[in-house]
C-alpha cells in the first residue's frame, strides 16, 4: 500500500493536510513513474537528461553549467555526469566561456535539438493522455487549487502571515 491508502484507512490519525500532501505525492510519482518508463522505452533518455535537454533548449545561447545546475536544483556533479552523458551521445556540445576559462558552457547540438523537439512532443502528447481523464473545467478548477497551493507554501515558506509582524 502507498501512503496516501493508509492515510485513507484511518483518516482520523491524520491531518486532511496530510492526506492531501499524499494524494499530491502519489499522483506526482505515478505520472513520474510513467513518464520515465515512456523515456525510456521510446527515446532511451532518462528523465534527468530530458530535463537538461529542455532546460537547454531555451537557452539559445546555452548556459554555464553553474546556471544549468541551479535551474535544474542538482549538484555540479550531478549535472557533470548528465553532460558527459549527452556529449558522448553528441546532443550536446561543452565550450569554454569567452570571459573565464575555467567556466564550462554547454548547449544542444542541432542533433540534439532536433531529438529534444521530437521528445518534447512525445512527452506533450503523454501529458495530454494521462489527464484525458478530466473535463476541461475539471483541469481549470485543478490549476486554480494548485495555484492556492503554490501561494500557500510559497507564505508559509517565507515564515507565514505573522512573519512581517515579526520583523517589524
Amino acid at each position: 500500500l502507498d501512503a496516501e491508502t493508509m492515510a485513507l484507512e484511518a483518516p482520523g490519525n491524520h491531518k486532511a493536510e496530510l492526506r492531501l500532501w499524499l494524494r499530491m505525492l502519489t499522483c506526482t510519482n505515478l505520472i513520474e513513474a510513467e513518464i520515465r518508463r515512456r523515456l525510456r522505452e521510446r527515446f532511451d533518455v532518462t528523465l534527468p537528461r530530458f530535463d537538461l535537454m529542455a532546460q537547454l533548449d531555451r537557452a539559445e545561447g546555452g548556459m554555464t553549467l553553474s546556471e544549468a545546475s541551479r535551474r535544474m536544483m542538482v549538484s555540479n556533479g550531478n549535472l557533470t555526469a548528465l553532460v558527459e552523458r549527452l556529449v558522448a551521445s553528441g546532443h550536446v556540445a561543452r565550450r569554454t566561456h569567452q570571459g573565464d576559462r575555467r567556466v564550462q558552457v554547454v548547449s544542444l547540438t542541432p542533433e540534439g535539438r532536433r531529438a529534444f523537439r521530437q521528445m518534447a512532443k512525445a512527452h506533450e502528447d503523454w501529458m495530454a493522455e494521462i489527464f484525458a481523464g478530466l473535463s476541461a473545467a475539471g483541469l481549470d478548477a485543478l490549476m486554480a487549487s494548485l495555484a492556492e497551493v503554490k501561494r500557500s507554501a510559497r507564505l508559509a515558506i517565507a515564515g507565514g502571515p505573522d512573519s512581517t509582524a515579526e520583523e517589524a
